[in-house]
């Protein structure tokens, strides 16, 4: 199976474990296996969880903010994280609303 590779800054969602059907962003990938989630509410940048890649679904969007945060810096604030998801799922809902679902 080739999958594509997450990158920091992109939108996850949990497929499996306690929260199946949230959103998340990679902040950190520790292998080609798993990666490092934080959604900024449940999960804090500090106590980040680590996920198996097969337990989540890559979105095609990456937050360009998250991403320069913890380039510059090497962290990025919870608002950010939520920020992110937010804007990425009232996206997520004009399109739905445009094609009629």
């Amino acid at each position: 199976m080739d999958r594509l590779m997450p990158k920091v800054g992109q939108i996850v969602k949990v497929l499996r474990g306690r929260d199946p059907g949230e959103y998340a962003v990679v902040i950190g990938i520790v292998d080609d296996r798993f990666v490092w989630l934080a959604d900024g509410v449940h999960r804090k940048f500090d106590l980040p969880k680590k996920k198996n890649l097969n337990h989540l679904q890559l979105q095609e969007t990456i937050s360009s903010e998250v991403e320069s945060s913890i380039r510059e810096t090497g962290r990025v604030t919870n608002g950010k994280l939520r920020f992110a998801i937010a804007k990425f799922v009232e996206l997520k809902q004009v399109e739905a609303q445009e094609k009629g679902e």
